[in-house]
């Protein structure tokens, strides 16, 4: 790293109280562009004034983010020394290697960290540049004050907050097996970028991966987050949420959902920036999170939909049991009495309302989904119509009704994004072999490429090579097999023939 402010740091790594603006000045992006891209000064000398006075303020907030970064990695432990009866001892502990003096966790920081402590460069220069706004915005009057804004995401939060594991074997942190976590929180993020870092830096901290397409989502409306690891990595990474102040007060442990897994049930490491947490396809300022059904717990729910079954025709004529989740899962599990769309993605579930507005009109809307975080914007998107009597939803999802109620009325899998596909709470199996008909709930990705579509295909008809997603994809493969160098062909066929491919955005 270059300059002496990356590694000549001063003994105490304590970050100042107040402003300080001989060593902590507030930079602007307009001061840090202004030599390639700003226009030009009338006078030289004042350029180069500006331009130092950029580079200045860029090399103090470097440092700063130099001091967090190794200021997080401190150790404390006591032990005894000569000189008086009981001295702290500090030491630095990072990438598996303990350092007894500050040079050396320096010279580490800086050969190896450079990346993230660029990052967290950035995030500080952000939040110098958000200061200034809101500390240079003028009163109208003396009577006036400016409004208080609740910080939601304090940059120097970023390594402070990542759990302390200096005390724990790099063993017990990758042991398997381990535990994946489902969770969402909806909430008023400001800086999506900073908490996206700290969500980057907290999971390889704690050597957690997540789901192919998504690991952790985040936007200004909240975070939905997968991840899987051992038992105690996943118990750190609550504890950091929970201990966020973004999160204080929101987000409980109940939140989270589990299930037995780890990190081996995922390939990789995804962290993103996005519109919406959950893809639904629609502006969260024209349908907000704010405006959701009423939601049920799980003993609320179980005791309507006892109810709704009970009364047979009379209670389908005036209630709707819906399931908002893509065909395939509610193929291999769903609740009894339910109504489920034919629909391969969720962002086609409001073209589904809309085209089925006649059919919820008057009716008491009962909806459930995988964790309860789709049912939040879905049963939103559905108030807006004005047509439904009231629209309730379960708190939690499956994943929490199943933990309540193994063996209540929800029947067969619940699929899960990840490589084990499904997971079970009871024995029962309802949904069957694509090819031969017999009892079969256990997916796999159709053999074609590039299909990508999910074929229930039972062990004796894989035998038999029936393993394509259906007779139509089935040919393109073996054509494909015969001539590996022919012509490429699309993805669709008779699984996705009949479902539209792109949704239109509505509202």
């Amino acid at each position: 790293m270059p300059g002496s402010c990356d590694v000549a740091m001063t003994s105490s790594l304590s970050l100042p109280d107040g402003d300080n603006t001989a060593e902590f000045c507030i930079l602007t992006f307009a001061d840090l562009e202004l030599k390639d891209h700003g226009p030009s000064p009338p006078e030289g000398h004042l350029k180069a004034e500006l331009d130092a006075r950029a580079r200045k303020k860029y090399a103090s907030a470097k440092k700063k983010a130099f001091a967090l970064f190794v200021k997080a990695k401190e150790v404390a432990a006591d032990t005894c020394c000569p000189v008086s009866p009981c001295q702290r001892a500090i030491s630095w502990r990072c990438c598996q290697e303990t350092f007894k003096d500050l040079s050396g966790i320096h010279r580490h920081v800086a050969a190896q960290h450079s990346g993230d402590v660029g990052q967290q460069t950035s995030v500080i220069l952000k939040q110098m540049a958000r200061s200034v706004s809101v500390t240079s915005r003028p009163v109208s009057s003396a009577d006036e004050t400016p409004r208080p804004t609740k910080p939601l995401y304090r940059s120097q939060e970023m390594f402070q907050k990542l759990p302390d594991t200096s005390h724990i074997d790099i063993n017990e942190m990758t042991s398997e097996p381990g535990q994946v976590l489902l969770y969402y929180c909806y909430c008023e993020v400001a800086d999506t970028r900073g908490l996206c870092d700290w969500q980057r830096s907290l999971c390889q901290h704690l050597h957690l991966t997540g789901k192919r397409s998504q690991q952790v989502r985040i936007a200004s409306e909240g975070i939905n987050g997968t991840v899987g690891g051992s038992k105690r990595a996943t118990s750190l990474y609550m504890e950091a949420m929970l201990s966020h102040p973004l999160f204080k007060g929101i987000l409980t442990r109940e939140d989270f959902k589990t299930s037995a897994g780890g990190a081996h049930c995922f390939t990789d490491l995804r962290i993103g920036v996005f519109e919406e947490i959950v893809p639904m396809g629609i502006n969260p300022q024209k349908v907000s999170y704010k405006e959701t059904g009423i939601r049920l717990s799980p003993k609320e729910f179980h005791l309507e939909v006892e109810k709704y079954l009970s009364q047979g025709n009379k209670g389908q004529a005036d209630t709707i049991l819906l399931d908002c989740r893509n065909f395939y899962e509610s193929k291999i599990g769903h609740f009894r009495g339910s109504l489920a769309p034919d629909i391969r993605k969720f962002s086609y579930f409001p073209t589904y309302v809309d085209e089925n507005l006649d059919l919820f009109k008057g009716k008491r809307i009962l909806m459930y989904c995988t964790g309860g975080i789709r049912c939040e914007r879905g049963s939103a998107y559905l108030r807006s119509k004005g047509v439904c009597k009231g629209v309730y939803h379960l708190k939690g999802g499956i994943h929490k009704y199943l933990e309540e109620f193994p063996d209540g009325f929800y029947r067969g899998k619940l699929f899960v994004f990840d490589e084990r596909y499904s997971i079970s709470s009871n024995g029962d199996v309802i949904s069957a072999c694509r090819y031969c008909g017999m009892l079969w709930d256990q997916y796999r990705l159709c053999s074609t490429q590039p299909c990508r579509q999910l074929v229930l295909a039972c062990p004796q008809c894989q035998l038999k090579g029936f393993t394509a997603c259906c007779p139509l994809c089935q040919k393109k493969g073996l054509a494909l097999a015969s001539a590996p160098s022919g012509p490429s062909f699309k993805e669709e066929c008779e699984c996705t023939g009949t479902r539209r491919q792109v949704p239109v955005e509505r509202i």
